[in-house]
């Protein structure tokens, strides 16, 4: 093992920062962590109560140490669980979990490839630790490396990847092309790996196992490397306005390209119409000299990554990704590294905002069964199988129990339509329906409870139901 690799707390032990918080007039607040109370001040003032979440619990008192709620939720929802038989922060997804999965996974692919565009590919999970590039790149991330070692080779040693790039530069190195088709903007959905410390894991928020949907646009100069950068940015911030997931925003910036770029930067901001967090750094940290991050906020103070930016101006030369310029010489990219942000850490951070809401609710186009039918008796079982409502995921609960039962039991599981159907029902050929996001109860057609969802989700994507039908029918998974 070549030790003359640094790790990330050598690298950032002679870096000086600075805090502060860029509003959206464009006033910049100081903050000096020596000055607690000040800084508080400060965050009262400022009324954005995501940033001051995540202020407080980055760089003020650390993460609360309260088990978040989705843990318990995802297990008694069946929707996700520990797998015993793995290594610690590795899960196992039921059907219902893997339809949410599913879903998140359609959304990101619908957002790099439909909406910006990006060409997808695939590549391996498992890197050879020698290759010197992927030594270059992974060097300062070492300590948290799965490794691997195959059978008839003891002297050989592999990493299991923990970010996207390792596979991508090595197929964009051989890859040629001209300034004409840049930006060149690229797609991959791939699972990676990174050994957190045992004490770090917490449910889906920190894990050893994650997929992430990266997207890299390999650009000409820093100018149209910035272009994309404001681009990608602009779309994740829609996006996490979109589902409604609470958030606060945070740049972490090379100061002297802060003093330079700070017109663009001002522009992120408007567009976000809240404060940001930045912290300026006096030298680079890593192969970036401006990212942010999207951090989503818990139901208990804590804040997690979701979507990111990264404006490379280092691994092209590392990996020799060039273009053939206007003259015909060959030029190193500039490359804006970007994810979504884990398919785990969204789903985490949906069921901890469902947990918030009143009463507590899936988004409509996640939610595993969008309507669950009631038949009011057996007599009326028939008439319930027979209902078929295009592109809604809907079931029937056949079981053996009281109606009154059947309806608590569809609240439990947060079903956001629940219908009865009796006598009544089947004379009119309407259903009797309570929806969860406001307790209205309805006299709906089946025509009425298609428009209604359907406009509800539009834009989402959609999957069939993942298990049977009839309740009666179905495994139990948990419990």
């Amino acid at each position: 093992m070549n030790n003359n690799f640094k790790n990330r707390e050598e690298i950032v032990e002679n870096i000086e920062k600075k805090h502060l918080v860029l509003m959206p007039d464009g006033s910049e607040i100081p903050f000096d962590y020596k000055k607690r109370d000040d800084i508080m001040r400060a965050l009262e003032e400022i009324a954005d109560p995501e940033l001051k979440i995540f202020v407080e619990s980055e760089y003020l008192k650390g993460a609360p140490g309260v088990e978040p709620p989705s843990i318990k939720i995802m297990q008694q929802h069946e929707l996700i669980d520990y797998e015993p038989a793995s290594d610690s922060g590795h899960f196992r997804f039921y059907p219902k979990g893997h339809l949410i999965f599913e879903l998140l996974s359609d959304w990101a692919r619908e957002i790099a490839v439909n909406r910006i565009g990006a060409m997808q590919i695939d590549s391996p999970v498992i890197y050879d630790w020698s290759d010197p590039e992927i030594r270059e790149q992974a060097g300062s991330f070492h300590e948290r490396h799965y490794k691997v070692r195959v059978p008839d080779d003891e002297n050989s040693e592999f990493i299991l990847r923990f970010a996207g790039d390792f596979g991508l530069f090595k197929i964009m190195k051989k890859a040629k092309f001209s300034h004409r088709v840049l930006p060149l903007r690229v797609y991959e959905f791939s699972k990676s790996f990174r050994y957190e410390k045992r004490g770090e894991l917490s449910g889906l928020k920190r894990l050893r196992a994650f997929h992430m949907p990266d997207i890299h646009c390999f650009c000409k100069d820093i100018e149209q490397g910035f272009s994309e950068y404001m681009m990608l940015y602009k779309n994740y911030c829609d996006l996490a306005n979109g589902v409604g997931i609470k958030h606060a925003i945070c740049f972490r910036i090379l100061e002297s390209f802060y003093n330079e770029h700070r017109e663009n930067i001002m522009e992120l901001v408007k567009y976000s119409n809240r404060p940001v967090f930045i912290e300026l750094l006096s030298e680079m940290k890593h192969y970036w000299v401006l990212k942010h991050e999207f951090q989503g906020v818990d139901s208990v103070g804590g804040c997690v990554q979701l979507s990111t930016v990264q404006l490379d101006i280092k691994d092209a030369a590392v990996y020799g990704i060039n273009y053939v310029d206007a003259a015909g010489s060959k030029k190193g990219c500039i490359i804006c590294h970007s994810s979504i942000g884990s398919i785990e850490r969204w789903i985490y951070l949906i069921i901890e905002d469902a947990v918030m809401k009143k009463p507590s609710m899936l988004p409509l186009w996640l939610s595993p069964s969008q309507l669950r039918i009631i038949p009011v008796s057996e007599k009326h079982l028939e008439y319930c199988k027979n209902i078929s409502i295009p592109g809604i995921r809907l079931d029937i609960d056949d079981r053996d129990d009281t109606l009154s039962k059947k309806i608590a039991r569809a609240g439990m599981e947060w079903v956001p339509y629940v219908a009865v159907a009796g006598d009544r029902e089947l004379a009119s050929n309407k259903l009797s329906v309570t929806r969860r996001c406001d307790g209205a109860k309805l006299e709906m057609s089946f025509e009425d409870i298609e428009c209604e969802i359907r406009s509800l989700c539009l834009n989402f994507p959609y999957r069939q139901l993942p298990l049977a039908r009839l309740l009666s029918e179905r495994p139990v998974f948990f419990g």
